[in-house]
């Protein structure tokens, strides 16, 4: 049920092979309830003013993001990717690593961490006999990462090969590391930022995974 490392097996390197990007062949209409979702949330704590939320879930998006266009990249340099989805679980693949699905999923994940926090962010857990405890902020990211990084475990071992690692190097402990925990540190953090640090942090972010994919997809890299 849970594959917690890549096997390097020809069964995954050919189910990488066959990845279809940005295919409409599997598509359907889940795609447009999702997004309808999205929408539903983002607009919903706008209208509360809840921008704080709404800064948790753009930070996390676009570090995503970020990972994604970089996890194409080493596929189009070194031929297989970190991780990727199969066409058999998703009704749209985006890049090599992300479908649909996936993707939106994580348009949510930072304002799910974000509110799970306690009321008070600056509270520190461990915090006696002088010692300054550890931030509950670091603590909720490193559960979150966690969840994920087990869940991306059980994903892989679906049978419809929903997460696919080629490489015998990469799985549950470096996905845990290099990859969620930054997600969530980003959710976490960035919307107590100074307003012109935490302004300029998302400006900087999605500024530069537009021009990333204005270039990166005409040139047929990712």
């Amino acid at each position: 049920m849970f594959v917690f490392w890549g096997d390097g097996s020809q069964e995954a390197k050919s189910l990488v092979e066959a990845i279809k990007v940005r295919s409409t062949e599997n598509f359907n209409w889940t795609f447009i309830f999702i997004l309808a979702v999205v929408f539903y949330v983002y607009w919903t704590e706008i209208h509360k003013k809840n921008t704080e939320v709404v800064f948790a879930g753009l930070a996390l998006y676009g570090v995503h993001w970020l990972y994604e266009i970089a996890n194409a990249v080493i596929a189009h340099i070194f031929g297989y990717p970190l991780w990727s989805v199969s066409n058999e679980s998703t009704t749209f693949i985006l890049l090599i690593g992300v479908c649909w699905e996936l993707s939106m999923m994580f348009s949510l994940a930072g304002i799910i961490s974000f509110k799970m926090l306690p009321q008070d962010r600056s509270r520190r857990y461990f915090a006696k006999n002088g010692r300054r405890g550890v931030d509950c902020r670091l603590v909720g990211a490193l559960e979150m990462a966690l969840l994920f990084a087990l869940f991306e475990s059980f994903l892989a071992g679906t049978s419809n090969h929903s997460f696919i690692w080629v490489y015998k190097w990469w799985g549950v402990l470096p996905v845990f590391i290099t990859t969620y925990v930054p997600f969530f540190l980003a959710a976490n953090y960035v919307p107590d930022m100074a307003p012109k640090k935490r302004t300029a942090f998302l400006v900087t972010e999605w500024a530069l995974v537009a021009l990333l994919l204005a270039v990166l997809i005409p040139l047929g890299i990712i």
